[in-house]
């Protein structure tokens, strides 16, 4: 395409009727004033969270539930608000967010000690030091503080996958030992399973309490859609049912929040490149085909190392056409792809916990079957496309070579 013509196409675009009104309404970083059907579980957190108003120690609080169930949202405003009615209040209190699954911050104990120094207004390089001292700095800088601090670690569950579950047995005792400052952790997590998989002992010295976060209804969704759309977009954009479909889509992907606004943006943005005047129920049909796509990728891409190698056999089996995927046989295979990477192998147990969790996240499917007198067997099966299907193996194989 030459220069002119490129041009021409952004002068055309410029031109086009814009579909949007204020996109960001629609993306998971927009933070709204109301956050609907989730009053119940605000009232439960915030009560919980409420004794830093008395300059008193809350306990640890642990949220669990499927992704897009507002978990992080509710977090957020609690905290929020939290901090300034403590700040009206003349009570100190400082609350620091870390999002677990970002890289270089929390993939090693080391980065994540970094980062929670760096918070109150020291560097420290990214490597050289020993772990240890690194601790002591950061034990400085949370008694000097002398004031209520509360660690949101969200995804809390890929820490632990990444670093073992230590950190958090660490941040305990540091606690026992502070006398002018009160540290208290908020873990959030959509592994609803994630506390069992904890040492007794860490989950002993934790003394948390659990809050579990139930996925929306399409009813709930919609409701949800309907009040961010009316900021979202321009008056008479969206097409009668459209945002209902959005809803009703999202409700069967365990009532996924952010699944429903990732629909209606990406709707809007194929309708805004098409120039089309309103956004119609074929949209929504081509944003689902896409992001579907673009989920399982980055699922895939953003999995531990050993969960990542526990797919790739599983799709070497796959490829291989017998299509009769075994539990022991994806353990055979794995074992062999840890060796070749230099990684440990697990357990067969924790491996068949691991393809349970592949399961939730739709990227495969299983289901038990009758060997006779063999007893029964979990077989696996992969109803992606054959082009998906490509995809995650080719992004496998360079993760591990």
């Amino acid at each position: 395409m030459e220069g002119s013509d490129l041009k021409n196409m952004f002068e055309e675009y410029i031109s086009k009727k814009n579909v949007f009104r204020n996109k960001d309404m629609l993306t998971i970083q927009f933070t709204p004033q109301n956050i609907p059907h989730r009053d119940s579980q605000i009232k439960q957190v915030a009560l919980m969270l409420a004794p830093v108003l008395r300059n008193e120690k809350p306990s640890n609080v642990f949220i669990y539930g499927k992704t897009g169930t507002g978990k992080t949202l509710v977090i957020r405003n609690i905290t929020d608000n939290l901090t300034d009615t403590a700040h009206s209040a003349g009570v100190g209190l400082m609350v620091i967010y870390i999002n677990c699954k970002m890289q270089k911050v929390t993939d090693t104990e080391y980065r994540l000690l970094a980062r929670l120094i760096g918070d109150f207004g020291e560097d420290v390089p990214y490597t050289g030091l020993p772990t240890t001292e690194l601790y002591k700095k950061l034990f400085a800088h949370l008694e000097s503080a002398a004031k209520n601090i509360i660690i949101v670690l969200d995804e809390v569950d890929s820490l632990i996958n990444k670093i073992g579950d230590g950190v958090l047995y660490n941040f305990t005792r540091i606690n026992q030992e502070l006398e002018k400052t009160k540290l208290t952790l908020i873990g959030i997590s959509n592994n609803l399973t994630f506390v069992k998989l904890l040492d007794p002992r860490v989950k002993s010295s934790l003394s948390e309490e659990e809050l579990v976060f139930p996925p929306y209804n399409a009813t709930q969704l919609k409701d949800i859609l309907s009040v961010r759309a009316e900021g979202a977009f321009f008056p008479g954009m969206i097409s009668s049912g459209v945002v209902a479909k959005c809803a009703a889509l999202a409700a069967q992907e365990h009532g996924d929040a952010r699944k429903a606004l990732d629909l209606l943006r990406v709707s809007g943005e194929m309708a805004e490149r098409e120039g089309s005047q309103n956004i119609t129920e074929s949209h929504v049909d081509i944003a689902q085909r896409k992001l579907d796509t673009d989920r399982f990728m980055e699922t895939v891409r953003t999995q531990p190392k050993q969960s990542q190698a526990v797919f790739m056999a599983i799709l070497n089996m796959h490829m291989s056409g017998d299509g009769k995927i075994q539990t022991g046989g994806v353990f055979d295979v794995y074992s062999d792809i840890c060796r070749n990477s230099g990684m440990k192998p697990l357990t067969q147990r924790r491996v068949s916990d691991l393809i349970s969790e592949l399961e939730t996240f739709g990227i495969i499917c299983t289901s038990i079957r009758s060997r006779g007198r063999y007893g029964r067997t979990r077989m696996i099966d992969i109803t992606l496309s054959t082009e998906l299907v490509n995809k995650m193996r080719n992004l496998l194989i360079k993760e591990f070579s």
